[in-house]
């Protein structure tokens, strides 16, 4: 299990919502939108984790690596992100349904190549991981949400940084998995 690529992959996955976190955290309460966006993570990560197993159970490990494509494809995507039409009343849900709107697809494609060797043990290790890292960016997104230069950079740099993660994940995941060993033994 490499805890550096599940640090590396959160923080890509996230980037683009942790921008979004600074409006949430504006218009309602610390600890609801921190619950909401728990609840988005745990779905979304447990869901990649599922259907990554059971792809496992069907596929070899090498053929797997071409899922590394996903992440690839998500980085070249055009995505706007957009929370004007989120209309929803009740803190919690709303951060909830925003997560999932947002990063419903980016998730699911980038969590599923990298979870789908792990057992469920690491799964529930990995996941209280990711919740113990949601917590502590919810906090210092809160703190730093008012200095004005974090807002320029995640404005001018939040898109790009996002991309280029994306793309490294998938190559990675190409690499791990034995996949371009095996597209290079054929060629």
């Amino acid at each position: 299990m490499n805890w550096s690529l599940i640090l590396i992959t959160f923080i890509g996955v996230n980037l683009d919502f942790f921008f979004i976190l600074l409006f949430l955290l504006k218009k309602y309460e610390l600890k609801k939108v921190m619950v909401g966006y728990i609840m988005g993570i745990t779905l979304l990560v447990g869901l990649s984790f599922f259907a990554g197993q059971l792809l496992a159970l069907f596929l070899p490990e090498w053929l797997l690596g071409i899922l590394g494509i996903l992440p690839i494809y998500m980085a070249f995507k055009d995505d706007p992100d957009d929370i004007s039409n989120n209309q929803h009343h009740a803190p919690i849900m709303a951060t909830f349904i925003t997560y999932l709107s947002v990063c419903a697809g980016c998730n699911l494609s980038i969590f599923l190549p990298i979870l789908t060797g792990l057992t469920l043990s690491q799964f529930l290790l990995v996941l209280l991981f990711l919740i113990g890292l949601s917590i502590v960016i919810v906090v210092i997104i809160k703190l730093i949400g008012n200095i004005p230069v974090v807002q320029t950079i995640m404005n001018r740099y939040g898109e790009m940084g996002t991309k280029i993660v994306y793309v490294a994940i998938g190559l990675y995941v190409f690499w791990d998995s034995g996949f371009l060993n095996h597209i290079l033994a054929w060629i």
